[in-house]
């Protein structure tokens, strides 16, 4: 770690004699979309079960992981086939061009355990990979094509985790996606909409364009919408396992694209994909009135940012929803967040502060900041125990919109909670051998130097993850029992979508199927989002400054009561929940 400390300070000092002016903090000037795009409220999906349960973001996969835990698979058994179904009816969101992290719970051990199935960035790469003619790139010119390409992680971390968990036989978990991809699915509403929002770029990439274009016209709801390639990418996936996505045909054609990509080409080679692996992390965890919140630490800085939030929150009474304690809850979130963009990365590349982060003393004096009357007068990040603060400063705080969340359990109590995305909707716009590739490079700062001239934690290094706010997340009580399963897509939103519910149910007691459908209300810096103005007035009365805002999400949650699992997705999306 000290030779690691060494190299970054002298990557500091060549950075600062490379970029000679003075640089602004770039957040400001990369746009990036809303969290996918909005395409209306459905009636919601709810259902109750006694046995087992399957919740994810569309129809097709909820009954593909259904089916699976009908002849008596496991939760990650029910997991992998819903994903393999997903990348192909919800081809914009996530696949097996992407990266994703699990919790999964095993009921005998009563055991958490975490995997790590992020994205990687070429060997090649280096902090100025989004730079051109000493400028940082526009998040539009950076995203489209080979440069914002990682190492997919799915493909490892489907197969790393039916090696470990695994009941049914690896073969049969690709029937329902294999049978959808030969014979057609019914392209729905959502993806319609948006095939049609990013047309101009999916016309850019020739594979792109034959599959969501056909005739050179957006594909229409209600299509049947065939894909032999990925068809014939699931049967080698079947027979060879991940091997030939990272040793094999699948690799060399992705490097390929990527490589040559018409404009901005990337870096990926086969090297990448041959040291490419999925890592098992700590499970961070930490205290919330009588209960006990888990989710994915660093790279993802889902788990730290929600349990420093509920951390400064136990500090204050917000057993009423109302006006106040929103005001309560946005600061604590902001005060949160500052923490986040400066110190959560890659552990294994940065030195972060980590769980110091959710020290009980260092969260009380982070809410002792906190005026229940009064807006922040400074929203920065504190000093953490034990930490200097000398060598991190903010980059982008710019996260991944395009993403999908599934909550599984089993019959024997087993629980996937499981979120993948290849980024942006449609991720690099590349597609090759039947599946989207992701663009998630484009998660790390694309200035590898803030205001005051520090090296930016989450800048972009060879074979580093990105930093992702994607929060797979597991309630446990008192007694150890889990309670809840959730997590969400939304972009550096998800935080907050997750937070909101866990609020909901333990401060709130709202049912699981009315918190996912309540109206979003969020914060990450100085403003308050709100997608419904109902508390606007009373928080602008306070002192706040608030936006009405298109807020999109994609939550799906299962509530464990009484024995009783309670399955919820998410109105704002497709989603399901089927059990029995």
């Amino acid at each position: 770690m000290f030779f690691r400390h060494f190299l970054q300070i002298i990557m500091l000092f060549v950075l600062i004699c490379v970029v000679a002016h003075p640089q602004k903090s770039h957040a400001a000037d990369i746009k990036k979309p809303q969290p996918e795009m909005a395409t209306g409220l459905q009636t919601i999906s709810s259902e109750r079960g006694e046995s087992f349960m399957a919740v994810t973001a569309n129809p097709y996969a909820t009954q593909a992981a259904y089916d699976i835990l009908s002849r008596g698979g496991s939760a990650v058994d029910a997991a992998i086939a819903a994903q393999l179904v997903l990348g192909l009816v919800e081809p914009q969101s996530s696949g097996l061009g992407g990266g994703a992290f699990a919790l999964v719970y095993d009921a005998k051990s009563k055991r958490l355990h975490t995997y790590d199935g992020r994205e990687t960035a070429p060997n090649l790469a280096g902090p100025f990979l989004f730079f051109e003619n000493g400028e940082p790139l526009s998040f539009k010119e950076a995203v489209i094509g080979g440069r914002s390409v990682g190492v997919p992680g799915v493909p490892m971390l489907l197969s790393d985790l039916h090696e470990k968990y695994g009941v049914l036989t690896w073969m049969e978990l690709f029937d329902d996606a294999i049978k959808l991809a030969d014979e057609g699915f019914t392209v729905s509403p959502r993806m319609a909409k948006m095939v049609a929002a990013d047309a101009d770029d999916l016309r850019k990439d020739p594979a792109a364009r034959a599959y969501f274009l056909p005739n050179d016209k957006p594909v229409e709801a209600g299509y049947n919408l065939k894909n032999i390639a990925y068809r014939d990418t699931l049967k080698d996936y079947q027979f060879y396992n991940a091997r030939r996505f990272y040793r094999g045909e699948v690799a060399r054609s992705i490097v390929y694209k990527v490589q040559n990509y018409d404009g901005n080409p990337g870096l990926l080679s086969l090297a990448d994909f041959q040291n490419y692996s999925v890592k098992e992390r700590p499970p961070v965890c930490g205290p919330y009135r009588a209960y006990i919140v888990c989710s994915m630490g660093q790279p993802s800085s889902g788990a730290l940012t929600l349990l420093q939030i509920l951390g400064m929150l136990e500090h204050f009474d917000i057993r009423a929803e109302n006006a106040k304690s929103w005001h309560i809850i946005a600061q604590a979130s902001a005060l949160a967040f500052a923490d986040r963009a400066i110190y959560m990365a890659d552990p294994d590349f940065v030195n972060t502060p980590d769980i110091a982060l959710i020290n009980p003393d260092y969260l009380k004096s982070r809410a002792a900041l906190i005026d229940p009357d009064k807006p922040l007068n400074q929203i920065k990040a504190g000093t953490p125990p034990d930490w200097n603060g000398k060598l991190f400063d903010a980059g982008e705080t710019l996260t991944q919109p395009g993403t999908t969340h599934l909550s599984i359990i089993d019959k024997d109590g087993n629980i996937v909670s499981m979120t993948s995305s290849i980024e942006g909707a449609f991720g690099a716009h590349i597609m090759t051998d039947g599946f989207l590739l992701n663009n998630q490079l484009t998660d790390f700062s694309f200035n590898p130097l803030g205001d005051d001239r520090k090296f930016v934690a989450n800048a972009v290094e060879p074979g580093k993850r990105p930093r992702s706010s994607m929060s797979p997340t597991i309630v446990f009580n008192a007694k150890g029992d889990p309670v809840l399963i959730l997590g969400s897509s939304g972009g550096s939103r998800i935080i907050n979508h997750v937070l909101q519910r866990i609020i909901a149910v333990i401060d709130w007691g709202v049912p699981i199927d009315d918190a996912l459908a309540a109206p979003h209300i969020l914060a990450r810096g100085e403003t308050i989002e709100l997608d419904n103005p109902e508390y606007q007035a009373a928080l602008e009365a306070m002192g706040d400054t608030t936006l009405i805002n298109t807020i999109n999400s994609g939550l799906t949650a299962i509530q464990i009561k009484d024995k009783i699992t309670i399955g919820t997705a998410d109105p704002r999306r497709e989603g399901q929940a089927k059990g029995k």
